[in-house]
């Protein structure tokens, strides 16, 4: 299975997609920090007998590991996931391309982060690809045109959080990487999810939208599960098991296919049909991912 582990990163950041375009919308009405939280605390509580199935594992841990584990709940559980998905509300999840191209750059903080914090080295084709990719993920998305940035006077304040986004999911694939070194894939994600739930459980108190959790809606509830049970738990723990036997600088390329998943739905649900250009961009997306996760299969043969 272990050969398939970048299709396990590729499945996640699909999932993602799904999350962003088809779920998170009907939670426009919670504040953002509620919402992060109550999906962090609902995947914790669930998987909460995985940490008495592995308690040993978590006395072994040194402090390295516990402070991974928290920046990795930090930027990725809280920062990253509010970030977002206060963008997608500033857009109200219409427009979302300034979102899309901004999450784009992503690869960038997570391939320099990888190289200074992780030590990888990879051949320069690698850097080729990645580029490629980056590229084609671009024009599958936009085609020939300019980005439509006329949404509003809020499209400035979502660029922001798109960005604060992109950095701290770069930061967090890094960290994970690390932080599942001494771990496996599933208390990995148990520990990411708990922390997350604590961090965001003083933010929420902090701002007092803890009290708005009598708003939630039967229909809000249902989702919170059905992203618990897909887009949220699950989908983290199928990246923390592609991630676990592939490289950090590996993985945030496989990323791309969040793009990749969204311009379908845009397909699918909302009739926006490809150019031959934007299929052409995702054709080369797809060729440069693949080509990435060939290098490091040939790079981990060659150890």
């Amino acid at each position: 299975m272990k050969r398939f582990s970048p299709l396990f990163v590729i499945i996640a950041a699909s999932l993602w997609a799904i999350d962003g375009i088809v779920l998170r919308p009907s939670l426009y009405s919670l504040p953002v920090t509620l919402v992060v939280f109550t999906e962090s605390s609902i995947v914790a509580i669930l998987l909460t007998p995985i940490m008495f199935k592995h308690f040993k594992i978590l006395i072994e841990l040194t402090y390295r590991d516990w402070l991974a584990f928290l920046g990795v709940a930090l930027f990725g559980g809280a920062i990253g996931t509010m970030a977002i998905t206060k963008a997608l509300f500033y857009v109200n999840f219409v427009n979302l391309s300034i979102v899309i191209l901004i999450q784009k750059l992503q690869p960038a903080f997570a391939l320099a982060l990888a190289a200074i914090l992780l030590k990888e080295k990879l051949p320069r084709i690698f850097f080729l690809w990645a580029a490629l990719a980056i590229v084609g993920a671009y024009f599958m998305t936009f085609g020939l045109t300019v980005p439509d940035f006329n949404t509003g006077n809020k499209t400035t304040i979502a660029a922001l959080y798109a960005l604060i986004a992109a950095i701290s999911f770069g930061s967090s694939t890094v960290l994970s990487k690390r932080a599942l070194q001494n771990v496996g894939y599933e208390m990995g994600t148990y520990l990411r999810f708990i922390f997350a739930a604590a961090i965001m459980l003083i933010i929420s108190l902090s701002f007092g939208t803890i009290n708005q959790a009598g708003d939630i809606t039967s229909k809000q509830l249902m989702i919170f599960f059905i992203i618990a049970f897909s887009t949220g738990g699950t989908a983290i723990f199928l990246y923390y098991y592609g991630l676990k036997n592939i490289s950090a600088s590996v993985a945030t390329i496989c990323e791309l296919a969040f793009p990749l998943t969204a311009v379908v739905l845009e397909y699918v649900l909302r009739g926006n049909i490809l150019r031959p250009v934007q299929w052409i961009g995702a054709l080369i997306l797809l060729f440069s991912i693949v080509k990435v996760t060939r290098i490091d299969t040939a790079a981990k043969r060659g150890n």
